[in-house]
């Protein structure tokens, strides 16, 4: 049996809480029998709707490129151009705070 996932927790545990709040306060019960068939209710109730909430599917399996074999990402270079920048024969006055 697969993990609960946070959603599937998150939206059990929120349905048993508020369900049995209000069937608390709806049935006004101060029996202990009542109270205990209410909570049981409620536990039935929070389980159906986590095994309900959507689980997310697994990803689609990828697709593979065929490469011709001279070609590997690993042997795959880019023709760059590169430029000396000359250093300028006269510097440029520095400002010093007073």
């Amino acid at each position: 049996m697969p993990r609960p996932t946070a959603a599937q927790l998150a939206y059990g545990s929120c349905t048993v809480i508020f369900s049995t709040l209000a069937m608390l306060l709806l049935s006004q019960t101060s029996s202990g029998l009542g109270v205990v068939v209410i909570a049981l209710s409620a536990l039935v109730l929070g389980l159906l709707v986590a095994m309900t909430v959507p689980v997310p599917k697994p990803a689609a399996p990828q697709v593979s490129v065929a490469r011709p074999a001279s070609v590997t990402l690993s042997e795959h270079r880019v023709a760059v151009r590169r430029e000396t920048v000359a250093a300028s024969s006269t510097p440029e006055p520095v400002r010093e705070r007073a």
